[in-house]
């Protein structure tokens, strides 16, 4: 882990931030019963990993270095999914009473957020000719 690095993975996640906030802020008038916004991101985020994780494979039609797919993976990804705020909105949901919107809040994030990876992953897979992996190493997995 290079200084270098670290840099570029801090600055995919200020990044990454920036556009959770700015989804967050533009989702607002439809988040009034659901946390629509955390739901959006999440999916946006699952599929962008899905999709630039097998599209820039080593062995792909797009490779990507080490760094690029760190940044976006890491950096990019890991500040915009918000697996915590999910949590915490689904937590204030079950305490004001709302049991069924929470469990429409963890059934929408879940199936759709695993969905969401897995057709960013089949589009890119088919764009690059057929690939069964997304991460190459094990830190690409954490974004």
């Amino acid at each position: 882990m290079s200084f270098a690095t670290c840099v570029i993975v801090m600055i995919g996640g200020a990044l990454g931030t920036l556009a959770r906030y700015a989804v967050s802020v533009l989702a607002l008038p439809i988040s009034e019963r659901l946390p629509w916004g955390t739901i959006l991101i999440n999916i946006s985020g699952s599929f962008v990993i899905g999709f630039f994780g097998t599209l820039t494979l080593a062995h792909g039609r797009f490779p990507a270095s080490e760094n690029v797919r760190l940044f976006v993976m890491i950096g990019l990804c890991g500040g915009y999914t918000t697996f915590s705020s999910f949590s915490l909105q689904t937590l204030d949901l079950l305490r004001g009473g709302a049991v069924v919107r929470a469990g429409v809040n963890i059934a929408a994030s879940v199936v759709l957020c695993v969905g969401a990876v897995a057709v960013g992953h089949l589009i890119a897979a088919r764009i690059n000719g057929s690939a069964d992996q997304i991460a190459q190493i094990a830190i690409e997995e954490e974004g």
